[in-house]
């Protein structure tokens, strides 16, 4: 083997499964899914019948573009200019420590100018509450709304929530002509729907198309992701606007596209209208959404995780991480666990477990069905409310250097060099000061590693649900590890995952 300070191991090859947090809960409105009697704080307009599903109308939408128009609204912000940190693409090799100390460890700051943009807004009460995106009014220092009868007022930012990108705000100003919100979970694909916004500032327009899918994760970056998508036209400008059914009832705020090209390519995301609501009740009552915390890092299972669980179906969330001192640590949940339902609901992903959690109430106690080692049992858990992200630090190294130990040896995961966490490394990478295991400090580009999505940087945990807390650990036990796939723990860029790295596709004459 060839080693330089650190140990190599096997190839082998499987697809990254996305680490999605389930570090989620309960939002302000603090009552369980399905409590009706709950008081909420914005007094909207619902109806939860399901839209009529009848033959197709060949006549026109005007009477319900009149009727809804005058709810959606048109918002221009505008931000003074500030100082604020250079963006790291502006300087290339800024992670380099010799170049970084010129600038005292941080990024130099840069004048930004006078800034404006252009959003769309939807009146969801009558006293004066506006749904949009977080990413319209994020920044901004004014904000003029836009009425359907030409007045312009002020507003004001009651409360932004980035992990759905949903804000509200307020003018002063009553008998507004407030949307009605429909049931979004009602919804089904082929439905027809209406797209209601104003975009490139050109004033407020309606494109129309139908409901695409539901439940829709397209991986924007957005802790809850759960877009209804559309093939009505969504521009810019068209962001906070509402997309309704046919009977001018909302059922989401449009909030993205998906392009290749910077426009329109017949994607469209817009955020349920239940969500909206769930989120908007919670930034009215408390300025924020108050969510909980269950402590969970859950991923999604893939055919080869399945398989190398010994699991049936890849049905469930995986999980990845325990957070120490959580409600899911005292509970006993385990690395490895996969969780298939919470409260009698199924749970298909670990996207529906962030939304199943997310259902209930800091406080609230769950039953949670686990597959844990081939065997299903049920386990109790109260959910906390989520406060500070976990500190990161520092802690001491390994001693024992991997290098000796690697040398004639073979073992599994061929093509990645290993080393232990040292002060240096740990602060470089951000690790959290609880994290143990051995760091990847070279992966091999054709290995099959390279091909699982192991990279430089990631922490190997466990191999074989075996705990690595060194690099000596690494080696030892990639050098027992029998047969031809490998079940990799690994924390990389904040997330854990499991992987499957498989030796056997990387083999000479594999395919032959």
């Amino acid at each position: 083997m060839n080693t330089s300070h650190a140990s190599l191991f096997n190839r082998r090859q499987a697809l990254w499964a996305a680490s999605v947090l389930a570090l989620a809960g309960a939002f302000a409105a603090g009552a369980q899914s399905g409590n009706s009697t709950a008081k909420t704080a914005i007094d909207v307009k619902r109806n939860d019948q399901p839209v009529n599903r009848g033959p197709l109308e060949t006549g026109s939408f005007s009477n319900v573009v009149k009727r809804v128009a005058p709810s959606v609204v048109k918002i221009t912000t505008s931000t003074k200019a500030r100082r604020v940190a250079a963006n790291p693409n502006q300087f290339p090799g800024f992670d380099n420590p010799a170049f970084r100390q010129f600038f005292g460890g941080s990024l130099p700051q840069i004048e930004q100018p006078p800034q404006s943009g252009l959003g769309s807004g939807v009146i969801i009460s009558t006293d004066g509450y506006i749904a949009t995106n977080n990413h319209v009014v994020q920044g901004a220092d004014e904000m003029i709304v836009a009425l359907d009868d030409g007045r312009e007022l002020k507003a004001k930012v009651v409360g932004r929530d980035p992990q759905t990108d949903i804000a509200v705000i307020k003018v002063d100003a009553t008998d507004l002509p407030a949307i009605t919100f429909a049931d979004s979970s009602k919804i089904e694909v082929g439905d027809r729907v209406l797209a209601i916004g104003n975009p490139f500032g050109i004033g407020e327009t309606v494109t129309t198309g139908i409901v695409s899918a539901k439940g829709r994760r397209a991986g924007l970056g957005l802790d809850y992701e759960d877009f209804v998508q559309t093939d009505a036209a969504i521009n810019p400008g068209n962001s906070g606007g509402a997309l309704v059914d046919v009977e001018g009832r909302l059922i989401g705020i449009n909030t993205a596209i998906l392009s290749r090209s910077g426009g329109f390519q017949g994607v469209g995301l817009a955020v349920p209208a239940n969500l909206v609501s769930q989120v908007a009740d919670g930034l009215v009552k408390n300025g924020k959404v108050v969510r909980g915390y269950l402590g969970v890092g859950a991923q999604n299972l893939t055919p080869m995780l399945a398989d190398s669980l010994g699991l049936k179906t890849q049905r469930g969330a995986l999980v990845a991480d325990v957070q120490p001192g959580s409600p899911a640590a005292k509970a006993g949940l385990k690395n490895g666990d996969v969780i298939t339902a919470v409260n009698g609901e199924k749970i298909e992903d670990a996207n529906r477990l962030t939304f199943s959690i997310g259902a209930v109430a800091p406080g609230t106690k769950l039953e949670l069905n686990v597959i844990r080692d081939g065997k299903s049992e049920k386990v109790k858990v109260t959910v906390s409310e989520r406060t500070a992200n976990l500190a990161r630090g520092d802690r001491k190294s390994q001693t024992e250097d991997p290098a000796e130990l690697a040398q004639n040896h073979e073992g599994v995961l061929n093509g990645v060099a290993v080393d232990d966490i040292a002060p240096q490394m740990r602060n470089q990478l951000n690790l959290p000061a609880r994290l143990k295991g051995a760091v990847i400090t070279n992966v091999e580009p054709d290995s099959a590693a390279a091909k699982a999505g192991l990279r430089s940087g990631d922490v190997i945990l466990e191999i074989n649900k075996q705990p690595v807390k060194s690099a000596q650990d690494a080696v030892e036990i990639s050098t027992k590890a029998e047969g031809k796939k490998t079940l990799v723990r690994v924390y990389s860029r904040g997330n854990t995952a499991f992987v499957v790295v498989d030796e056997s596709k990387n083999d000479k004459g594999a395919s032959e």
